[in-house]
């Protein structure tokens, strides 16, 4: 049978959809002939010996035998201090005898991930104890770079068959399963009894578990688990160092193990360090299947149903101002205008009516606002498709770099709805130059990002880190936009513009109506601030958890629960862009273009100002580099929120406008 097996969640690598498939286009006559033929080719693939099946590349499963060599594998160090990643041999720890580099996809080379073979290589279900690494004298030089790099708590990361390396933490608190750490810290700060003096303490011998699940007919195995604790020893021998040197501390013939750092190794200058390592085979009852559910079903999943309720009390609130809008306010004011007989009577009304010869009179800066509303359409586009694709599970955490390398990808393709929105707004605003938009709208956001964000690899660059990127992928990144994203925005927009123009339903005055005096809430500035309160308040609680998988090192994989939430954010910013548009038209203010626009675009600002909250409590960075970064990202971050919420808000308006003054009867 021909298949394709696909995670179902983020948690499971093989809870798989079987999608059965055939190729090829068959003329028949009748409705009962078709749906035998196609009965028939389903049972010769279900039936036929010779059918076959494959799985997606990084999620089939490697079945190993006795005694077959495992690799580990070495990524980046990284730290939640400096937010600099680099690359594992930067540090001069053991080396194998020649450094292979694994191929990182795009999304893994923007993360700063260089992944590279190890000296650590076991054999399955063959446990080992006190393997000597190598042994090494550290000058002063040396001795600097790991002290700084532990008092930055920089973690070592490690794969084994695609499992990252975790440290298993029990919880203080209560019992159950530990919490599991990404990567080992490379040593720690401490002091000597009776001393106040810091010292800097190496972790020199790591203690491996691989846990592996065991195929009873077969014999063989496959990996579903690998941990590590790590220890400072400083270890001792007896005579000069050779090749066939025995350590006192750590011996496999004496079965002396190690088991704490109660003699732990000192970072200075001319200190001998031997790196070691014992590793152990624990057979496990988790499948292969369910392997990834370890490191990531971790978390109270309570706290997302709140945040789910606490979104869905905010659009309930606003669904029922929107009905009551709509259903009763607008019945009766349309019913009422529909109903005047006379001039007289028209012109002693007052409402939203009055504006009608003004209300679709273009705006000023009307080409920005085609292209920003163009660039939103390309984002919510990139959005949905990405929030699917996470939801059936193809981005799940076991996928390294796909999420970013999906949305780059997404954002570049989508770039032809953006052109063919900002060329139908533009040409409803009687503009002739098409090219013009379709050129701003390719450059105008891209450029604004791409620029913030070669400032940022600048100052990456600076600190020597291999989160810089290099120059091949810069590379890469502008033949997306100039060579994919900017021929499709020029393509949509031609076919944009081809496109008849959209009529508005109403005439427009040649001279523009006075605006009277507004209230106080009426002001702009005012009701803009107050339009993006609620949509920032019903995605509030799920951004702290994307923060954290960010800044703090740890996986997000909730995109059920992200889908859902992006769904109430769309639904909350529409309905409050027609809420506050209607109260602004009924006070006679027909300018609602661009503040629509603004309203649920101002929620940028509070999650800007939100994620200026969440630095300086949450999280303990001290560099100026590292502090840099992380509002230079973050101010991307909210940029790109800003057009998504801004564009939403928008086209309600844009709808809700032409609905309300198609529905009654001007003179």
């Amino acid at each position: 049978m021909s298949q394709f097996f696909f995670p179902h969640s983020p948690g499971s690598e093989s809870r798989a959809f079987l999608i059965d498939f055939t190729m090829g286009r068959v003329a028949v006559g009748s409705r009962a002939i078709r749906t035998l033929f196609i009965f028939t080719i389903i049972s010769i693939l279900l039936f036929s010996d010779n059918a076959g099946c494959f799985y997606l590349p990084g999620v089939a499963p490697q079945d190993f035998e006795k005694g077959d060599p495992l690799n580990v594998k070495v990524n980046k160090l990284t730290s939640i201090k400096t937010q600099l990643p680099y690359s594992y041999y930067s540090l001069p720890f053991c080396r194998p005898n020649t450094i292979i580099d694994s191929t990182e996809n795009l999304g893994e080379v923007l993360r700063g991930d260089r992944i590279e073979n190890s000296p650590y290589v076991f054999r399955m279900r063959e446990p080992q104890m006190c393997n000597v690494v190598c042994r090494l004298t550290f000058d002063a030089k040396t001795a600097k770079d790991f002290k700084e790099k532990i008092e930055d708590e920089y973690r070592v990361n490690m794969i084994l068959d695609n499992l990252p390396l975790v440290v298993p933490i029990p919880r203080s608190a209560q019992d159950g399963p530990p919490i599991y750490q990404l990567g080992f810290h490379i040593g720690l700060e401490g002091q000597y009894a009776g001393s106040k003096e810091k010292k800097y303490f190496l972790h020199n011998h790591l203690s491996f578990t691989v846990k592996f699940h065991k195929d009873q007919q077969t014999d063989s195995s496959r990996i579903v688990g690998f941990e590590v604790t790590p220890y400072s020893v400083k270890h001792e021998y007896e005579g000069e160092w050779s090749g066939n040197t025995r350590l006192t501390t750590c011996d496999p013939h004496a079965k002396r193990l190690i088991t704490s750092s109660n003699s732990p190794q000192e970072v200075e200058d001319k200190q001998e360090v031997i790196f070691t390592y014992d590793v152990e085979f624990l057979e496990s009852q988790v499948k292969w299947a369910s392997r990834w559910d370890t490191y990531l079903l971790m978390a109270d999943d309570q706290i997302h149903w709140f945040s789910i309720v606490n979104s869905l009390m905010i659009v309930l609130f606003l669904s029922g101002m929107v009905a009551m809008i709509m259903l009763r306010t607008l019945y009766r004011d349309i019913s009422k205008y529909n109903e005047l007989e006379t001039q007289e009577e028209a012109q002693e009304e007052t409402g939203w009516k009055l504006v009608h010869a003004d209300v679709f009179r273009p705006p000023t800066n009307s080409d920005l606002l085609c292209v920003y509303a163009g660039t939103g359409v390309q984002f919510l586009c990139m959005m949905l498709v990405t929030m699917i694709f996470a939801v059936l599970g193809f981005l799940s955490p076991s996928n390294r770099g796909g999420l970013m390398t999906a949305m780059l990808l997404l954002w570049v393709f989508m770039g032809i709805f953006a052109g063919y929105a900002a060329a139908r707004l533009y040409k409803m605003f009687k503009g002739t130059e098409w090219k013009k938009i379709a050129l701003r709208t390719s450059f105008i956001f891209p450029a604004t990002i791409f620029s913030i964000f070669f400032v940022l690899n600048a100052l990456i660059w600076g600190q020597k880190s291999s989160g810089a990127v290099p120059f091949g992928t810069m590379f890469a990144l502008v033949f997306l936009w100039f060579g994919i994203s900017v021929p499709l925005v020029f393509v949509g927009s031609y076919v944009g513009f081809k496109k008849p123009a959209i009529e508005d339903p109403v005439k427009t005055n040649k001279i523009p109506r006075q605006i009277p005096q507004q209230a106080w809430y009426m002001n702009p500035i005012f009701s803009i601030l107050v339009g993006g309160i609620l949509p920032f308040g019903a995605v509030f609680i799920e951004l702290f958890f994307i923060l954290t998988s960010i800044w703090l090192n740890q996986f997000y994989y909730i995109f059920g629960f992200l889908f859902i939430v992006f769904i109430i954010l769309i639904i909350t910013c529409a309905e409050i862009a027609v809420v506050l548009c209607y109260f602004q038209l009924c006070s006679e203010d027909y300018l609602w273009w661009w503040r629509s626009y603004l309203t649920s675009g101002s929620s940028a600002l509070y999650l800007f100002l939100y994620a200026t909250f969440y630095f300086f409590t949450k999280l303990d960075i001290t560099k100026p580099v590292s502090g840099a970064l992380y509002f230079g990202y973050m101010l991307i971050a909210s940029y790109a929120f800003f057009v998504l919420t801004g564009t939403i808000g928008f086209y309600a308006c844009f709808w809700f406008t032409r609905l309300i003054y198609s529905s009654v009867k001007i003179d």
